[in-house]
């Protein structure tokens, strides 16, 4: 009887000594948990904190428009002749950028003709001239963007005139048979026009 007692007492023991670690645990748990939860809250002050110092950092001002005299565009090895480019630069010289996109897209309509020169059929309300569609076709995004040139340099749309229009030959890629393809870089510059100025 003696051995049992011992026996019970033992595993009374055990259990109350398991039943204190699992406590201790716990309470060790707690504790941890407990700081945790405080470090996590520091940490939203403390990014609370930064937002807030971001917030009063003073904007950067954007840079000033300087107002030019003249606004450029150039278009670099585009695909059309030089000859057509060259007749078309001539056409456009000397006309303000609205009404010089509305008569190529006229020409592209066939209801305008641009003059060329040689022996070439003559058109009607003029001498000898062509329709050159595609050529104009890529002429209008040029104009476009010498427009958006302008805009941008501060100039009155309403002074503004091309007074620069030029075509030179870009290096043509060989084709098959040795046939060069047409390339040709064109230049446009637009100015306030003086009268206007007066």
């Amino acid at each position: 009887m003696a051995e049992e007692k011992k026996q019970t007492e033992n595993k009374d023991k055990k259990h109350l000594d398991n039943v204190a670690k699992s406590e201790v645990k716990h309470n060790d748990n707690k504790v941890i948990a407990t700081d945790t939860d405080k470090k996590v809250e520091h940490k939203h002050e403390d990014n609370k904190t930064e937002h807030k110092h971001e917030a009063k950092e003073p904007k950067k001002e954007t840079p000033k428009l300087i107002k030019k005299d003249e606004a450029i565009a150039n278009a670099v090895s585009i695909h059309a002749s030089k000859k057509q480019c060259m007749y078309i630069c001539d056409f456009i010289k000397g006309k303000k950028i609205d009404d010089a996109m509305k008569e190529l897209e006229q020409v592209i309509k066939l209801k305008r003709a641009i003059p060329f020169k040689g022996e070439i059929p003559h058109r009607r309300g003029m001498h000898s001239g062509r329709y050159p569609v595609n050529v104009s076709k890529l002429f209008i995004p040029l104009l476009k963007g010498l427009k958006g040139n302008c805009i941008v340099n501060q100039m009155d749309l309403d002074k503004v005139k091309i007074t620069y229009a030029c075509a030179n030959w870009a290096s043509r890629p060989q084709r098959r048979g040795g046939v060069k393809a047409k390339r040709a870089h064109v230049l446009l510059k637009a100015r306030e026009s003086m009268e206007a100025k007066k």
